[in-house]
């Protein structure tokens, strides 16, 4: 039994509902399901990352990594502060959800003296910005003035591009393969619900894409353009330096799995993962997992190098976790206890060991990462 929504949340959900109605009618009675992901989760007030209801933590609808353990964000910062050092640059972190992850990074960046002049945070929700200035302001109060809030990329940067769980929330399109060859589905109106319905392919990227993959009848996935233009974006602005992604997903051999004919699109509903992307419009986050494929493909079209794929267990392992948590007494089972237990699911294969990956992009001469000293994937691309 799903948690029932307050009458508020409810309420906020018709509105958002009514303007995906108003949207779908406006564009002749279908958009193509990139575009109703994109407006039930962005939509200015409305959508889900835009509007004001609680995103993370047991409060939301989903649990990330920054908010189980700080060993996360810590063991995150000591990956990163030699590329910090070697380029004497920033950090810039893509949609910091509560602000838990910078906080972290920040402490221990000052703990290893490699503390940035600045540590930006790029984010679309004004909400979500308030939540990250009161998390930074509350645990990091002596570094506050060092983050700086942004709207749109810079020009020019250099140093250290971050996301954590970025990359699957971007607007995907769903593909179905019929025996007249792919077609987009997308979203119409069915008297008071909405409902699929499947069109040729208008957008010529999106239909070579779909074209190439070659995917027998029946078979239905995402192609996410959008992540795409998201690199090339990211690898215009990088002068020197890198870029590193975490997020679930596979290489495309997995991801377009015979076994996988069903495409990777979930809702997430306060800890409850639901196939019905219509459930709830505004409460429901929409998610599909990552092709690190895609991924290192437009990086590398994008002039950027491919320097290193690997399992978040791996990584993070490389970067120093285990280090992190020897270093908390056991003695103290109240304190100890519950970050081992963190720990344990960061890394374990069945929990997001092995379903979590991270993918490094470089510009300019960065030195390799410790953290796919072991088990680098990314010959598997």
């Amino acid at each position: 039994m799903l948690p029932a929504p307050s009458t508020d949340a409810l309420a906020h959900s018709q509105c958002v509902v009514s303007h995906l109605r108003a949207l779908i009618a406006d564009a002749g009675g279908w958009v193509p399901f990139s575009r109703y992901m994109e407006a039930a989760l962005y939509a200015p007030s409305l959508g889900y990352y835009a509007a004001g209801a609680t995103k993370f933590g047991a409060a939301g609808a989903f649990v990330t990594a920054p908010e189980l353990t700080p060993l996360f964000g810590r063991t995150l910062a000591r990956a990163i502060a030699p590329v910090l050092v070697e380029t004497g640059g920033e950090v810039l972190e893509l949609g910091a959800g509560s602000g838990r992850l910078a906080a972290d990074v920040l402490g221990e960046l000052e703990r290893l003296d490699t503390l940035p002049t600045r540590y930006c945070i790029l984010d679309v929700s004004a909400d979500l910005a308030a939540r990250q200035r009161d998390t930074i302001a509350r645990e990091r109060p002596h570094l506050v003035e060092r983050v700086r809030w942004l709207t749109t990329l810079p020009e020019h940067f250099s140093g250290v591009i971050l996301g954590n769980e970025v990359l699957d929330a971007l607007p995907a399109e769903l593909v179905h393969w019929t025996e007249a060859g792919p077609q987009a589905r997308g979203v119409a109106i069915e008297g008071d619900r909405f409902g699929w319905q499947d069109r040729p392919i208008a957008d010529p990227a999106l239909r070579a894409r779909a074209e190439a993959l070659g995917l027998v009848p029946g078979y239905l996935t995402e192609i996410n353009l959008a992540t795409d233009a998201l690199i090339a974006s990211l690898a215009a602005c990088l002068d020197r330096g890198l870029i590193l992604m975490l997020d679930y997903g596979f290489g495309a051999s997995e991801y377009y799995h015979p076994q996988r004919h069903m495409g990777t699109l979930r809702a997430h509903y306060r800890h409850h993962a639901l196939d019905d992307p219509f459930y709830l419009p505004g409460l429901c986050d929409l998610t599909a997992h990552v092709d690190f494929s895609a991924v290192a493909r437009a990086g590398q079209a994008a002039g950027l190098t491919l320097a290193g794929y690997a399992s978040q267990a791996n990584f993070l392992l490389n970067s120093g976790l285990a280090e992190l948590l020897m270093a908390i007494s056991p003695t103290d089972a109240a304190v100890y206890l519950p970050q081992s237990n963190a720990v344990q699911r960061l890394v374990s294969p069945a929990e997001m060991g092995e379903l979590f990956k991270v993918i490094a992009l470089t510009k300019g001469a960065v030195a390799p990462l410790a953290g796919f000293a072991r088990g680098d994937r990314r010959h598997t691309l």
